[in-house]
């Protein structure tokens, strides 16, 4: 199944050939509306377009738009009024009304809409199933921000692993301080060791000295 918009762009698009403007006038016995029908008549196969019930429009692909009127209508409503039958219509409309699709330009506007509307569905859905994917600090239970996720999920072997991928940004600055505090004391309980370790040894060399020449 195609996705919404590309339907949309497909149905967007009609080869249509420049609108004919006809304009009839009485002449002998036969009304200027009569040889309209007539003429429509003869002409169907080049004008008549292709109905589409879904949409509640005729499509005029590959079709020639001819548009009718009368000396009597133009004189009595100007070129700006509804005086312009659409072959194929029921009724007078003003031209522009006349050479266009009004039905299928509302039928593609609604489509347009609910393309839309689906594509902000979908990206709340997708929005949706990121936030609940997205990791949580196992000390403070806080959820990790965007920036946080890239850094944590990075695949540039070149770039410095995480040294707590599990927690968030302050319990990690957190628990490095702690272990670099960690890290302070112990040098500085073995150097205080090292240093007793010395003295020890010092007093006992002292006291075997001492020892010697008593003896002695």
């Amino acid at each position: 199944m195609a996705h919404p918009l590309v339907r949309t762009a497909s149905e967007e698009y009609e080869r249509v050939h420049p609108p004919v403007l006809l304009v009839f006038h009485q002449v002998g016995e036969r009304s200027a509306k009569s040889q309209m029908a007539r003429v429509a008549d003869l002409t169907r196969y080049h004008w008549q377009g292709r109905w589409h019930p879904e949409g509640d429009y005729h499509s005029y692909d590959r079709s020639i738009p001819t548009v009718a009127t009368t000396l009597d209508l133009l004189r009595e409503h100007g070129p700006a009024g509804p005086v312009f039958w659409r072959f194929g219509r029921d009724h007078r409309e003003p031209l522009l009304d006349a050479i266009g699709n009004p039905r299928r330009d509302a039928y593609i506007a609604r489509r347009r809409k609910a393309a839309r509307e689906e594509q902000r569905r979908r990206a709340e859905r997708e929005a949706a199933a990121r936030e609940a994917r997205r990791p949580v600090c196992a000390d403070c239970g806080q959820k990790f921000t965007d920036d946080r996720c890239k850094a944590v999920d990075s695949r540039d072997w070149s770039l410095p692993r995480e040294s707590h991928p599990r927690l968030c940004e302050d319990c990690q600055s957190r628990a490095v301080a702690a272990e670099q505090q960690a890290e302070a004391d112990e040098r500085a309980r073995q150097d205080q060791e090292e240093e007793r370790q010395r003295q020890e040894a010092e007093a006992a060399r002292k006291a075997g000295g001492w020892l010697s020449r008593f003896r002695a």
